[in-house]
């Protein structure tokens, strides 16, 4: 076993290795490291972590130290400077009248190289380019052609999901995409649609590859001739996601039927034809096939819910009525304030009742 450090140069670029020579380096430190070119300024992406020696490509390279303020502040003169080398190599292009787009430019950390990505559509001679960037820039200078997804990845965007770019935010390195995914997995084979901002093939079509591939492999074929609950026929279409099948019923051909893949029993895969000599079981034997789906359990009841839901003993004691109301004569007696609300009430009738009489009387 190897203890290991994990750095990454660049947001979502490939993490390299390095041996931490002692230091307790946590994830997001700001760390800077020996490299082939020089020291490097980097980010921990993973901690001290041990290892297997298979996975060391040996010798590794020493972590020096953690990132002080003084480092900080060289890597951000670097980046102003990087600023104005790419202002400076656009106008060299211009002048040289060379066929090349200038994608991004990385300045050292010791400042003594800057090293310029452009794509292109063919091969590109910049010799003289380089010299007049040496004498401008005073410091080595280093031309890479890259290809399309490689300037999505050095950019970034935002991707027709609305995230991040895959390549930018996470993937180490480029997987191969290819349309045969797209087919496998029902997706439409409109360019437009399944083509990322940088005009290839979508990353995220790898995804979800294997998980295709293995219900091609379990559910049956389409045009397959199969045995249903209810009845025999051949299949119309196959959902890989939900498992299940539509079937075109010979009795009922207007109407295809779904159901689970595993509520059929295929006769003839992929053919789409009946056997000749084929005799379709009867419908007893069919409907067994069907898988019955059991109700859903119902919750347990817990000792503060019983008392919630369950009635008081004056409700169970009292008799109730087809309407749910107590009777007449079982409902409770007025209480002092409302009994004496009900006298004022029939003595102020009985006082307007005996006044009206005498009126007709007179």
């Amino acid at each position: 076993m190897t203890e290991i450090v994990a750095v990454r140069f660049h947001s979502g670029g490939k993490e390299y290795y390095f041996d931490p020579r002692g230091l307790t380096v946590k994830p997001g430190n700001e760390v800077i490291i020996e490299t082939s070119k020089g020291p490097e300024f980097g980010v921990c992406a993973k901690g001290n972590t041990m290892v297997e020696d298979e996975q060391v490509i040996q010798p590794l390279r020493p972590v020096l130290r953690l990132a002080t303020d003084k480092d900080r502040t060289a890597l951000a003169h670097n980046k102003e400077r990087e600023k104005e080398a790419m202002r400076i190599c656009q106008e060299k292009i211009a002048e040289h009248k060379l066929d090349m787009d200038l994608v991004r430019c990385e300045c050292s950390f010791d400042g003594n190289k800057l090293l310029f990505f452009f794509i292109s559509e063919g091969r590109v001679d910049f010799r003289a380019l380089v010299r007049d960037l040496a004498a401008a820039l005073h410091a080595r200078i280093e031309l890479r052609q890259i290809g399309v997804r490689d300037e999505s990845k050095l950019l970034g965007g935002l991707g027709i999901c609305g995230r991040p770019f895959c390549c930018n935010a996470f993937l180490d390195q480029f997987q191969p995409v290819s349309i045969k995914m797209a087919k496998t997995q029902g997706l439409s084979l409109n360019p437009a649609k399944i083509s990322g901002a940088c005009g290839r093939l979508m990353c995220c079509l790898n995804y979800e590859q294997s998980a295709y591939e293995d219900a091609v492999k379990r559910l049956p074929k389409n045009d397959s001739f199969v045995e249903t609950p209810d009845g025999v026929g051949s299949i119309t279409a196959v959902d890989y996601l939900r498992e299940t099948v539509k079937v075109r019923l010979e009795e009922a051909p207007e109407a295809p039927m779904s159901y689970q893949a595993d509520e059929i029993n295929v006769v003839r895969s992929g053919k789409g034809r009946r056997p000749e000599d084929y005799v379709a079981p009867p419908r007893e034997e069919l409907e067994k096939l069907r898988k019955v789906t059991p109700p859903p359990a119902r919750p347990e009841s817990r000792e503060g819910d019983s008392a919630l839901f369950s009635p008081s003993a004056e409700e169970k004691r009292a008799p109730r009525q087809q309407g749910g109301r107590p009777r007449q004569e079982e409902q409770e007696a007025p209480t002092g304030q409302e009994k004496g609300k009900s006298t004022n009430r029939n003595h102020r009738r009985k006082h307007r009742g005996g006044g009206k009489g005498k009126r007709e009387k007179g």
